[in-house]
């Protein structure tokens, strides 16, 4: 499993912006459809969501703005 990861890493290093457009719209699509399909199960831990949500950007935000930018 870990060369495997090896591998993609290594391949993803290939990626053009196309290439990583295409996977975010890949998984956007993904997570519209499943919150389509689980609307109800979705509905009931929005709590839950929002503070993962929360998180995460800022998580992104403080690696994109602080500390790579240095």
């Amino acid at each position: 499993m870990l060369r495997f990861i090896k591998r993609a890493l290594k391949a993803a290093k290939k990626y053009t912006v196309v290439d990583y457009a295409c996977l975010k719209i890949s998984i956007l699509s993904f997570g519209i459809l499943l919150g389509a399909y689980l609307a109800k199960f979705f509905l009931n831990h929005t709590l839950f969501l929002w503070v993962v949500f929360i998180l995460t950007l800022l998580w992104i935000m403080y690696r994109t703005f602080i500390e790579y930018m240095n």
